[in-house]
C-alpha cells in the first residue's frame, strides 16, 4: 500500500555504533572500571533518547521491519509526542495492516501539528481505500483545528492580559488615555473572546477516538457477558463519555455502547494511553 514518505521528526541525528567495553579483570581498580563503563552507560542512555528512537525505527521501516519499526516510534512518541514521529508510526502499523492504529496515529499527528499534510493525506487515503467517515466536528471544533492546540490558550491568555493592560495600565502610569490605548484594548478582547470558542473545541475535540480492533464488539453493559450491539470496524471515529472498570461507554455514527479500553485511543496523545 502507498503512503508518502517518513517525515522527519527533527533534524538528522547520526547514530553511531554499538560498542560493548571489555570485561575488567579482578585487578582493575574500581576508577578504571568506572572509566570503560562510561561509554556503555552513554550509549545506553542516548539510545533511550526519543530521536535514537525514532531514527532506529526509520532504519527498521526501511528494512521493512514494520513491527520494529512502530515499537520504536511508539517508544519515541512515549518520551516525547512529536507530529514527524506519529505520522511515521502510522506508516508502520498502516503496513502492518493494522487500520485502527495507523489511523489513530495520523490523527494525533494532526492534534499536535495541524499543519501536517503528509498525515492529512495518509487519513484521506486511508479511509477512502477502508471506506470510512472522518469524524462530525461542530463548528467550534472546527475552529478548534486551524491551530495547535496549545495556541488557543496561549492567545486566549495573552489577549486578555492585554486588554486589561490597555485599560489601566494608563492610569497606574499617570498618563491620559490615548486612542490608541482603546484600539488597542478593543482589538485584544475580540481576539480573546474568538479563542473561547476554540478552547472549548480543543476540550470537546478530546474525547474523540478511534476503534483500533478488527470486528470490535459494542456491548450494551460494561460486562464480558453483555449482549453485543453490533460489531465496530477498525478506525471507526466515536465519542468518549465516561469510563468505568476496563470499559468505556462511547457514541459512535450509529449507536451508543461499551467496548474495552485497550480496543479504543482518544486522539489527544497525553489521553490516548487511557484507550490502549
Amino acid at each position: 500500500m502507498t503512503h508518502p514518505p517518513l517525515i522527519p521528526r527533527h533534524a538528522p541525528l547520526r547514530l553511531r555504533p554499538s560498542a560493548f567495553a571489555p570485561r575488567p579483570s579482578f585487578g582493575l581498580r574500581p576508577s578504571a572500571f568506572g572509566f570503560l563503563l562510561a561509554p556503555l552507560l552513554a550509549l545506553s542512555a542516548f539510545a533511550s533518547t526519543p530521536d535514537a528512537l525514532f531514527h532506529v525505527g526509520v532504519a527498521a521501516y526501511r528494512a521493512a521491519d514494520y513491527p520494529q519499526a512502530a515499537a520504536a516510534f511508539r517508544q519515541s512518541v512515549t518520551l516525547q509526542p512529536a507530529s514527524g514521529a506519529l505520522q511515521a508510526l502510522g506508516n508502520a502499523e498502516w503496513q502492518q495492516h493494522r487500520t485502527g492504529n495507523a489511523i489513530l496515529a495520523w490523527e494525533q499527528a494532526l492534534w499536535l501539528d495541524p499543519f501536517n499534510e503528509a498525515a492529512r493525506d495518509n487519513l484521506r487515503f486511508a479511509r477512502k481505500t477502508a471506506q470510512l467517515e472522518a469524524p462530525e466536528l461542530a463548528w467550534y471544533e472546527v475552529i478548534s483545528t486551524w491551530l495547535p492546540v496549545g495556541w488557543s490558550g496561549w492567545i486566549a491568555g495573552g489577549s486578555l492580559w492585554l486588554a486589561v493592560g490597555m485599560v489601566i495600565l494608563p492610569g497606574i502610569l499617570r498618563q491620559r488615555k490615548a486612542a490608541w490605548h482603546q484600539a488597542v484594548a478593543a482589538l485584544a478582547l475580540m481576539v480573546f473572546l474568538l479563542s473561547i470558542p476554540a478552547l472549548f473545541g480543543v476540550q470537546s475535540r478530546a474525547r474523540i477516538g478511534f476503534v483500533l480492533e478488527k470486528e470490535t464488539p459494542l456491548r450494551l453493559t460494561p460486562t464480558l457477558e453483555a449482549q453485543a450491539i453490533t460489531r465496530l470496524a477498525p478506525g471507526e471515529p466515536a465519542r468518549l463519555l465516561r469510563a468505568r472498570g476496563r470499559y468505556v461507554l462511547i457514541r459512535t455514527g450509529r449507536t451508543l455502547g461499551w467496548v474495552e479500553r485497550d480496543q479504543f485511543g482518544l486522539t489527544c496523545p497525553t489521553g490516548a494511553s487511557q484507550g490502549r
